[in-house]
């Protein structure tokens, strides 16, 4: 986000007066983290569901109420895709070698950082902004989108057929994907364009 520009600022789940904050934003990230509580979307517990947190969910999905709501750019990544999913009424897959195998693979050991090819759709804003149809970011996730919420159209999966990326329709500038941008952002010019394109609309928001 520096390099592209912006001044990032941290929203602790919880917070009180988040309208007021919210309010200072001209983009918002939603960032990588641990699964969401699976009654959320009604899923199924499961002994790979880790980390849940109730207040950062009810947090997150508050917030994707306000970006859709305000037209506030934003780009969701990997858990943010899934809470963004979950705020529009989608589900998640609980765990996704129990779906797809492990063929390829989204997640290294210990939760490590692994590539694989994405195939995006060409007529999508992400290819735009990319450059490519034909990614290799870096994954790290045990968790998909399984049916997406209101609105949200798939235009980028693995070539297991995991969705990867969604963009919502009718939005302004709202794009998620399943991998980790920037995880290689100062390295692969084509990751970090999420970030710089990200802050040239939130520039414009407030130009306007």
């Amino acid at each position: 986000m520096r390099r592209a520009g912006g001044v990032p600022l941290l929203l602790p789940p919880g917070e009180p007066r988040q309208d007021e904050l919210f309010a200072l934003l001209d983009g918002i990230v939603f960032t990588g983290g641990p699964d969401v509580e699976p009654a959320r979307y009604g899923g199924s517990a499961h002994r790979e569901v880790y980390g849940v947190d109730p207040e950062r969910d009810t947090t997150e999905i508050e917030l994707v109420r306000s970006v859709v709501r305000t037209g506030r750019p934003t780009l969701g990544i990997c858990r943010g895709a899934q809470v963004i999913n979950v705020a529009l009424g989608g589900t998640l897959v609980e765990h996704l070698p129990d779906l797809v195998g492990e063929n390829v693979l989204h997640r290294g050991p210990e939760r490590a950082y692994v590539p694989h090819l994405v195939h995006v759709d060409p007529s999508s804003r992400l290819a735009r902004i990319l450059e490519t149809t034909s990614p290799s970011p870096a994954s790290s996730h045990h968790q998909a989108i399984r049916r997406p919420g209101t609105g949200l159209s798939i235009v980028a999966r693995a070539p297991d057929g995991t969705i990867e990326g969604v963009e919502l329709r009718g939005h302004p500038w709202l794009v998620a994907v399943q991998w980790h941008p920037e995880h290689t952002a100062a390295e692969d010019a084509a990751q970090q364009r999420l970030f710089d394109q990200l802050v040239a609309a939130a520039a414009e928001l407030r130009r306007t």
